[in-house]
Parts: structure tokens; sequence; C-alpha cells
């Protein structure tokens, strides 16, 4: 999978952090607040639905241990970019492209609820200004 973003738009997201707006990936849509034990019943139902037991030793836990693990997996969504970069962006004159390679890529599919794992790479010409990635 690739994602790419134009020069333009990284500039925008650069002067946005320079401004300390919060830059949001994703919907900021009001939502109801859901507890931890109420994902974890869902959870338990999932079980059942597949014809487990979610009382057996081995699955016991699972509820908790599958909640805790979407929410690390989906904690980047809540994450601003100024946060992020803290502070990590250097003015510098040079114009040479910049390569950071094999980056860890934590994700998640939420067509699928499935984690996603992988590496990213990231090139961009600074125009006076690096990030320390």
């Amino acid at each position: 999978m690739t994602l790419s973003i134009s020069p333009d738009d990284f500039r925008a997201q650069l002067v946005n952090t320079e401004a300390k707006a919060p830059v949001s990936l994703v919907s900021t849509k009001a939502q109801a607040p859901v507890s931890d034990e109420d994902m974890q019943q869902a959870v338990r139902t999932l079980l059942l639905g597949l014809g487990e037991d979610p009382d057996r030793e081995g699955l016991r836990d699972t509820p908790k241990r599958m909640v805790n693990a979407l929410k690390f997996l989906t904690s980047g969504y809540h994450q601003s970019l100024d946060d992020l970069l803290n502070g990590a962006i250097f003015h510098e004159d040079t114009n040479e492209m910049v390569l950071v390679r094999d980056i860890d890529l934590f994700s998640f599919c939420d067509h699928h609820i499935l984690p996603i794992k992988g590496s990213v790479h990231v090139t961009y010409i600074p125009d006076g200004k690096m990030i320390g990635i």
C-alpha cells in the first residue's frame, strides 16, 4: 500500500503545525463515549457468535486484551501532528531530497477490523524546512 501527499498539502501541514493549529487525521464527529466494559461485552458477543466459549481458560481475558489492542492500534487517530513532531521542524538552506526508510507502521483496517503492520518510506524536498524524523 502506498500513501502519498502532495508537496503543497505537506507544506500546508507544516504551516498549520507552526501556527499550533491542531491537524486531525480523522473525522471529528461527536460520538457518545463507550466504556471499556461495553466494548469487552461486544467482544464476548463476537466470540459467542463464532461458537466459542468466552469463559474458557484460553479466552477468559481475550475481551480485555482485544479492547486494549484496538485502542493501541487506533491511538494515532487522536494524536495531533504538532504533538507528533514535538517541534522537530528545522530551518535548513538545502533543497536536496531527504529520504527516510523503513519507518515502522502500525495501523488498523476499519473495513475488516484487523491490524496492519508495515514499513513506510518518506521522501521530500525540504524547501528550507526539515523534519526530524
